[in-house]
């Protein structure tokens, strides 16, 4: 069975790997997706989760998944602040990206 796969150059603005890669490509990014998964978590919750992260990193990427529109927050009006995180309906679609990740990890590299 031949797959329909159209050729892009290298430098192709609308390369879809290109555009896929401009919203993933951060070494955080895909761990924190696959962290907030389908639930609601909170950000010390994530911060727990993502081993090695520094706040000012989680807070940068977390506000570009937002930008990008992969991560919801929301804030509430208490004090202290509580914000939580959710994965919006396109960040949803990219968990079974980390998925096969996870699984090559497994397959190949643990």
């Amino acid at each position: 069975m031949k797959k329909n796969l159209k050729n892009f150059t290298a430098c192709d603005e609308k390369c879809p790997v290109r555009a896929s890669l401009s919203l993933l490509s951060g070494k955080w990014t895909l761990m924190i997706l696959f962290q907030i998964n389908e639930n609601i978590i909170r950000y010390g919750e994530l911060k727990r989760a993502v081993v090695g992260i520094s706040e000012k990193m989680l807070i940068q990427e977390l506000n570009m998944l937002v930008e990008n529109k992969l991560v919801n927050k929301k804030i509430y009006p208490e004090i202290p602040p509580k914000v939580e995180y959710s994965l919006t309906d396109l960040g949803l679609k990219t968990l079974p990206i980390a998925d096969q990740l996870a699984q090559f990890g497994l397959e190949n590299l643990v």
